[in-house]
């Protein structure tokens, strides 16, 4: 394993667990992609590079009289703009002549043990310097004085490569980014469809399939954050690639706000993939000196299917994305008070909900948004982070002490990076928001967005949120954020420095959550964006959990948490019960599989339980019991996806621990059908020579018979919106 140069002829051979990376340095100094795929001994050049005479493919000056050469016609690892290469490029430089042309060649590289974090932004880590090899690779133009340090990390135990560039203006003028993409990779061929997760506000990373065509396709961000609507992931899928089986090329970009990733089939079938910041409305000045550090980028290889990809993911951000206290600790189990009043409430009623939730086993109460200002709707108090004491006259320390006493943990809500209008914090600081001067100021939410690429900005949030976390016995706070970006400006940057604005402001903000986070160790941070729309795993850095979708509907979940887990690990994911009919779909669903979906990740409530019936709250109460025995299997297990509800009517998944001793299997039918068939499930992720007794039961069954002949679906599930599960033990 790691990383091996043949000085020979002039190749890198990167190799991860079962993965083999190989590129080239060619003629002057051209650095090539050979090979991404599965792990292979020794590199030879069995699949040599052709050089043949291709029309209006034009050729390098120093090759004029070469027609067969041309960078339109070769693999690149970090391809530039305007020297014979006619593809999008990775990056693109303006001198102060105006001019956009650039020519980077190979001057130097090194390898060293371990893995080092990139300043000011998140990323995937080691533990120990064993765990991973770095291969740095220093690009250089020298007519220009620019230096492209390219950065490969090698995961020893996964099949994972990470990378990332830093860009750094050595010359003597100063120069302006246009586009700094992370990564590049040029295949050879376009036998692929492109999958990536789309969707919408409660209605969050759905999967799409569909067959790579000639020109390009992609998805973006230009809101200002991930999004809802698509994902920070694409990934290039042999077209017989299933579940379990064929090639998968995973590319997930750990970075929370604007991004592209795309996908560009060219003239002679090769497919060149990019991901990065969106050039859209973006640019970076760098003077003499100055360096560009994009964020990193995770690249998964998969030759058993798109579930050995999406476990890779699972334990790669499990162990080296999350960090802190909660990274490895079972999360509670909590109820969130937000669907049950909204902005309606007072102490009595709070604390009416928290002894419930006491009585049925809840472990953690979350005050949600109301707590603050005078905050009796959405139109007020967004920055103004004191206590309301016309709701809360005792203050939260008082009420988080009397929770504290009934047996739970007690939450709270911030919305940090915003601001309402009428607060007092907006009409002491009108400049402190987005804005561009002379425009109007759109509002989303009744609220605008702090500025956070400013410093002054980012410090009197933190102080203002961490007097507030230091005041009371508060150990979970949930961290939404509730609207995109608009009229994107900072009132401090200079005019030729305006399209940096939506950048700093990522930077700001993982600065504010880095020392809001390190100063409050024993705080459990959820992350929310509307529900779902900041799932990415820039902010799993810092929270280790996101608040799936303000969606709580059992069926609309089934889609949410499927396509999720395609990159996102279980226990990054809240799931609630809510009460019916649903307040987002208005569909009623029963309280079993509310329950059943809500088990499938981190279990919590969101409905007023002091209104339950007696016979729901012994259901609620004996799914809380059951939930702390599993728990640790459902969050730090592997997860296998065994029917798709993309693709029918029954959704199927199933958790393995390790040793594949214990699993819990779930299967959910939507609509009853009249003259339904038997229907049968096929287990996988379980030991084919173990024997397994389904719990609650005398049944024992192979772990052979249960993946090939399966297990019968009870036929007396009757009605719509169902749900069976099976746990199951080695004997």
């Amino acid at each position: 394993m790691g990383i091996h140069y043949n000085s020979q002829n002039k190749t890198f051979h990167l190799k991860a667990k079962n993965t083999s990376y190989v590129m080239g340095i060619l003629r002057d100094g051209y650095l090539v992609h050979l090979y991404w795929g599965k792990n292979i001994g020794e590199y030879r050049h069995s699949n040599f590079l052709q050089f043949i005479d291709r029309g209006f493919s034009g050729n390098p000056y120093e090759y004029r009289d070469d027609r067969v050469f041309s960078l339109d016609t070769i693999p690149q690892e970090y391809p530039q703009y305007g020297n014979t290469d006619f593809r999008k490029p990775a990056y693109q430089v303006q001198l102060e002549n105006g001019s956009t042309v650039s020519d980077l060649r190979y001057g130097s590289h090194k390898i060293t043990r371990g893995k080092a974090p990139l300043e000011g932004l998140p990323a995937t880590y080691v533990e120990a310097t064993e765990e991973a090899e770095t291969l740095e690779i220093t690009l250089e133009d020298s007519l220009i004085g620019l230096k492209v340090i390219l950065n490969y990390t090698v995961f020893e135990k996964f099949n994972v490569i990470t990378r990332s560039v830093k860009i750094v203006n050595e010359g003597a003028l100063s120069l302006k980014l246009l586009q700094a993409l992370s990564v590049n990779v040029d295949f050879p061929d376009a036998d692929f469809d492109f999958l990536h997760l789309h969707g919408a506000h409660v209605k969050e990373r759905h999967i799409e399939r569909k067959s790579l065509r000639h020109g390009i396709q992609s998805v973006e961000s230009t809101r200002g954050a991930s999004s809802h609507q698509h994902n920070p992931f694409i990934a290039l899928v042999r077209k017989d690639t299933t579940e379990d089986s064929g090639e998968v090329y995973g590319f997930n970009f750990v970075y929370s706000g604007n991004f592209l990733a795309q996908a560009e089939v060219d003239q002679f079938n090769n497919t060149r993939v990019t991901m990065g910041i969106n050039p859209f409305d973006f640019s970076w000045k760098l003077e003499p000196g100055e360096g560009f550090q994009t964020p990193e980028v995770v690249m998964v290889y998969s030759s058993e299917g798109l579930g050995s990809m999406s476990r890779t993911f699972h334990e790669l951000y499990r162990t080296r994305l999350v960090r802190g206290k909660y990274r490895d600790k079972e999360r509670p189990i909590l109820v969130n008070n937000w669907e049950a009043t909204y902005f309606d409430f007072n102490e009595g009623k709070i604390l009416e909900i928290a002894k419930a939730g006491s009585e049925l086993g809840i472990e953690l109460f979350v005050l949600d948004d109301g707590w603050f200002g005078k905050r009796d709707d959405d139109r007020t108090s967004l920055g103004d982070w004191y206590v309301d004491q016309k709701k809360l006259p005792n203050g939260l320390g008082t009420l988080a002490s009397n929770v504290k006493d009934m047996g739970l943990e007690f939450g709270l809500w911030f919305e940090p990076e915003m601001i309402s209008v009428d607060s007092d914090l907006y009409r002491e600081h009108p400049d402190w928001c987005l804005h561009v001067p002379g425009r109007s100021r759109s509002e989303s939410r009744n609220q605008l967005i702090l500025d956070f690429s400013r410093e002054d900005v980012c410090e009197e949030i933190s102080k203002r949120v961490c007097e507030i976390l230091a005041s009371a016995p508060i150990t979970y706070v949930k961290w939404d954020m509730n609207r995109h970006m608009t009229e994107i400006g900072s009132a401090i940057l200079p005019a030729d420095r305006q399209k940096e604005t939506a950048h700093r402001y990522m930077l700001g903000l993982y600065k504010v959550m880095e020392k809001i986070t390190t100063s409050f160790p024993n705080i459990l941070f959820e992350s929310c964006s509307g529900g779902g729309g900041r799932f990415d795993p820039g902010i799993l850095y810092y929270m280790p959990q996101t608040w799936t979708s303000d969606n709580t509907d059992a069926v609309s979940r089934l889609k949410i948490q499927y396509g999720t887990s395609l990159v996102y690990p279980i226990v990054s994911m809240g799931a609630h019960v809510s009460a019916v009919p649903n307040h987002q779909v208005h569909r009623s669903t029963s309280m079993e599989m509310r329950g059943d979906v809500a088990k499938s990740g981190n279990l919590g409530y969101e409905l007023d339980l002091t209104k339950l019936s007696d016979a729901e709250k012994d259901i609620v109460k004996k799914q809380v019991s059951t939930y702390k025995e599993i728990r640790s299997l459902i969050q730090f297990g592997d997860f296998y996806r065994l029917k798709s509800p993309f693709e029918g009517n029954e959704t199927a998944w199933l958790f393995s621990n390790k040793n594949k001793t214990e699993v819990m299997v779930y299967y959910f039918r939507v609509l009853a059908e009249p003259a339904a068939p038997f229907a049968i499930l096929r287990l996988k992720g379980i030991d084919v020579t173990k024997q397994y007794q389904i719990m609650g039961t005398d049944l024992v069954y192979g772990g052979d018979e249960l993946c090939f002949a399966g297990l019968s679906i009870p036929a007396e599930m009757k009605g719509d919106f169902q749900s069976h599960v099976w746990h199951l033990k080695v004997i």
